[in-house]
C-alpha cells in the first residue's frame, strides 16, 4: 500500500495526520468497537498499546477530533480501504489460503444511522412513468427522503419485517477458508445484491480468458434464493461461472427458478449449498459486537469505508489463526 498512502501525502501547508496512522487508528476502532472518534482519541490519549500500534511516540499529542474526522475523507478520495483489503488478500494468497475455484456471495441489512421519521416527501418527485422502479415506476424512495442521511433508504430483506433505514453490505468468499475476497456496500435495493455480486465477481475473479487453463471450466458460485433471477444466471453462465444458488421448492416464486437440469444435477452443487453458511460468520462477526448492525456515520461513501475496514478486520482475525495452522502443519 505504500504508492497509494505516499500519494495521499500533500506536498503544501503544514503536517496532517499522516495517512497510515489515520487508517491504523480507524482499524483499531473497528477491531475493539469504540463507538465514536472522539471515544477513539480518548482511548490514544492513555492506552499505550493503542499508541504503539498507531505508532505514537509517549508525549506525542493526540489529534483533535474534527481534524481527525476531515482527514478520513481522504481515505475515502484514495479508495484506501479498498486497496488495504487488496493487500491483505494478497498475503492470504500468499500463504496458499485463498480457493481459486469456489466461491460464495451474500449481503446484508445495514442499519443507517438515521430515524424512520426523519423521512419526508421530496420536492419534486418523478413523474408518473419516469421513476427508479422496472419501467420507470415510481418507488417509495423516489417519493420520501431522509432529512437525516439523504443517501438510506427504508428497506427491509423479508416480507413480515418493518422497513428501516438502511444500506445493504455485500461480500465474495472463497469457501476453503472462508475469507472475504472482495466487499462493497450500496443504497438499499431490490436489485442491489444481484448487481453488486457481478461487480465484486468481475473485480476478484479473472475473467475466462485470463484463468488458467484448468480453471476456465470450473468456477462456481454459491447463493441464496435471493440470486434467483433469470438475467443473473445468464451472466454468471457468459462469465464460465456455474451458477449454484438455492432454488425455490414452493409457491409462487418457483417460477423464478432459472437453473438448467445439468445445473441442478451438478454433483458439486450441494458442496457450494453447504459451503455457503460460511459467509454468515462474517456478517454474524461483523454485528454480534461490532459496528455493523447499525453504523454511526451517514453518507454512502463512510458507510462504504467502514463496511470494508470492517471485512479487511475480519479477514485479519481470520489469517491470525490460519497461519500459524498452517506452519505448524508444514
Amino acid at each position: 500500500m505504500e504508492a497509494t498512502l505516499s500519494a495521499m501525502y500533500s506536498h503544501t501547508g503544514r503536517p496532517s495526520v499522516a495517512p497510515e496512522k489515520l487508517l491504523r487508528t480507524l482499524l483499531l476502532q473497528v477491531l475493539y468497537s469504540i463507538p465514536s472518534e472522539r471515544r477513539m482519541m480518548e482511548q490514544l490519549n492513555y492506552n499505550l498499546l493503542f499508541r504503539w500500534f498507531v505508532g505514537l511516540e509517549m508525549d506525542d499529542a493526540v489529534w483533535d477530533v474534527t481534524v481527525f474526522t476531515k482527514n478520513r475523507n481522504r481515505l475515502i478520495e484514495a479508495e484506501a480501504s479498498q486497496h488495504m483489503l487488496e493487500a491483505v488478500m494478497l498475503e492470504a494468497q500468499e500463504k496458499k489460503l485463498l480457493s481459486e475455484e469456489h466461491f460464495t456471495v451474500d449481503g446484508t441489512l445495514i442499519r443507517a444511522w438515521a430515524s424512520s421519521r426523519s423521512f419526508k416527501d421530496k420536492k419534486d418527485p418523478p413523474a408518473p412513468g419516469k421513476g427508479s422502479g422496472h419501467k420507470g415506476e415510481v418507488l417509495l424512495r423516489d417519493k420520501v427522503e431522509s432529512s437525516t442521511d439523504p443517501d438510506a433508504r427504508l428497506y427491509k430483506k423479508a416480507a413480515a419485517d418493518k422497513a428501516v433505514p438502511s444500506y445493504q453490505g455485500h461480500a465474495l468468499i472463497e469457501n476453503r477458508n472462508g475469507l472475504v475476497i472482495a466487499a462493497e456496500a450500496s443504497l438499499s435495493a431490490t436489485v442491489a445484491e444481484r448487481d453488486t455480486a457481478l461487480i465484486l465477481l468481475d473485480r476478484a475473479v479473472p475473467s475466462p480468458e485470463k484463468r488458467k487453463p484448468e480453471h476456465r471450466e470450473t468456477i462456481t458460485l454459491g447463493a441464496d434464493t435471493k440470486y434467483q433471477d433469470e438475467v443473473f444466471i445468464e451472466q454468471l453462465r457468459s462469465r464460465k461461472v456455474a451458477p449454484h444458488v438455492s432454488e425455490y421448492t414452493s409457491g409462487q416464486n418457483m417460477s423464478k427458478n432459472a437453473l438448467k437440469e445439468e445445473e441442478r444435477q451438478d454433483p458439486r452443487f450441494q458442496i457450494s449449498q453447504k459451503a455457503r453458511k460460511r459467509i454468515e460468520r462474517v456478517f454474524g462477526w461483523s454485528k454480534l459486537d461490532r459496528g455493523l448492525r447499525q453504523v454511526k456515520v451517514r453518507g454512502l461513501a463512510k458507510v462504504d469505508l467502514f463496511y470494508r475496514l470492517m471485512i479487511t478486520a475480519y479477514n485479519l482475525t481470520r489469517l491470525s489463526k490460519l497461519i500459524p495452522i498452517q506452519e505448524q502443519a508444514c
